[in-house]
């Protein structure tokens, strides 16, 4: 069943937004070489208490931590960990937060300096395959546009892997809500897009092979052939024309920008 929103619901999903997108933001500032990813987490869930929400992924389903942060050849639900990071590392911190019982959900992947360019090629394609997603997502489209647009220009042009086992949603009281939104399909399928209707649009993308498995703690999703994966994320609220995207990466490029041990495009 879809749930489609208001304007007014829709700028209560964009409130949500904005405080998961800073408490990226917030890790950004602190993410180098040495840190863990615990602290990453603990700074997230710090700043979006700080701001009266909740952090909705603590306890959904079990899921111990109020971030999902899952380091190279991790693709999405990493746990949180007191190893510290190093050079070159690939890290994405997905992060959700409830405020006045609307959610919003967004992620955002950074490398450590200094790394491949192969590495740097795929974060860059992949966030580019959010964006080619985005502009498929208005009404009178279908579910298929949005994920063939990805696809195409993840795993048709650059040989990517599109993972299968892991999709979009929609997203509003519920952070997990109908219908899911693929990477990877064809043009003209799925269900039509309607004005109102709220969804979160994430590629996840491998740098090799499209298979993955998850790792004993049940939740951690890996490569099979052990090369890095990104996660890029925004929550979308569908109009005619053009889609409005609720989420931002303004204050994350900000703080990524200003951080000497990140590359930033």
């Amino acid at each position: 069943m879809i749930n489609y929103k208001t304007r007014e619901e829709a700028e209560l999903i964009r409130k949500s937004c904005k405080i998961v997108n800073d408490a990226i933001a917030e890790t950004a500032k602190i993410l180098r070489p040495g840190i863990t990813t615990m602290q990453l987490n603990d700074r997230a869930e710090e700043y979006i208490r700080s701001k009266g929400a909740i952090p909705n992924f603590k306890g959904y389903e079990g899921y111990p931590f109020a971030t999902c942060i899952s380091v190279n050849a991790a693709v999405v639900h990493g746990f949180p960990d007191d190893l510290p990071l190093k050079k070159g590392d690939v890290v994405s911190v997905d992060v959700g937060a409830v405020l006045d019982g609307w959610h919003g959900d967004s992620a955002y992947t950074f490398v450590l300096k200094n790394t491949t360019p192969e590495v740097v090629e795929l974060i860059k394609t992949t966030k580019e395959s959010l964006y080619e997603g985005i502009r498929k997502a208005t009404a009178g489209n279908r579910i298929g546009d949005i994920s063939s647009a990805i696809q195409q220009h993840t795993e048709k042009q650059k040989g990517y892997g599109v993972v299968r086992e892991l999709v979009g949603h929609g997203l509003g009281r519920d952070l997990h809500e109908d219908p899911q939104i693929p990477n990877y399909g064809k043009r003209g399928t799925g269900h039509v897009l309607k004005e109102g209707l709220v969804i979160a649009i994430e590629p996840m993308i491998n740098l090799g092979r499209k298979e993955v498995y998850t790792k004993d703690d049940g939740w951690t999703v890996v490569t099979r052939d052990g090369k890095p994966a990104a996660h890029f994320e925004h929550n979308v609220f569908v109009q005619k024309g053009k889609a409005d995207i609720l989420s931002s990466f303004e204050s994350i490029e900000k703080a990524e920008k200003a951080n000497e041990f990140l590359y930033s495009e």
